[in-house]
């Protein structure tokens, strides 16, 4: 896999017609696979017996981003790293949708679903694993420590103390003066 940060993909999705009930249509993710021009530019019917029918939605641009790679991390180490595909049912059309990002980083995943974007996720081949472990570990840069209370907080006596070494300045002056110790 090369060192570039960015990959065509295509994404299949399956739709069900009247799954039960309360729905007319269902739909599900099948598979990402990569895109290297074969499947057009717009959705494209690949099988339909009547009940299922499975489209191919090529033409989605994978890329990597340095101030992403926490999401990417996250994605490396949850045990089953994964693409996360993004769609909504077409306003116009309900039995179709529209399909609204493909990516790697479990927080732009979130962002989508906090969104109301349906989020659905399929398996990350080993080899992009690699790919993206490669970038996630040259450009990830994890948060630094603990943030220090903001000294604003304290009080000009509390400020003090800290200020000489005397107190932790993590130690809430609540439970100092439930200590009986002022503030």
């Amino acid at each position: 896999m090369s060192a570039q940060a960015a990959l065509q993909v295509a994404v299949v999705m399956e739709r069900v017609a009247r799954p039960n009930a309360w729905q007319d249509w269902a739909f599900r993710l099948v598979e990402v696979v990569p895109d290297q021009g074969a499947f057009g530019r717009e959705p494209r019917l690949l099988h339909d017996d009547g009940k299922t029918s499975r489209w191919v939605h090529p033409g989605f641009e994978v890329r990597l981003f340095a101030d992403e790679c926490k999401g990417y991390f996250l994605n490396l180490t949850s045990g089953r790293p994964a693409w996360f595909v993004s769609w909504l049912v077409d306003d116009t059309d309900p039995s179709r949708v529209n399909l609204t990002g493909v990516g790697v980083s479990y927080i732009e995943a979130d962002r989508r679903m906090t969104a109301d974007e349906c989020v659905e996720n399929v398996p990350l081949e080993p080899e992009l694993c690699e790919w993206l472990r490669l970038f996630t570990n040259a450009n990830f840069r994890p948060d630094t420590g603990r943030k220090v209370r903001a000294m604003s907080f304290l009080s000009p006596e509390e400020r003090e103390r800290v200020g000489a070494g005397g107190a932790d300045a993590d130690e809430r002056p609540a439970r100092r003066r439930a200590r009986g110790e002022g503030g």
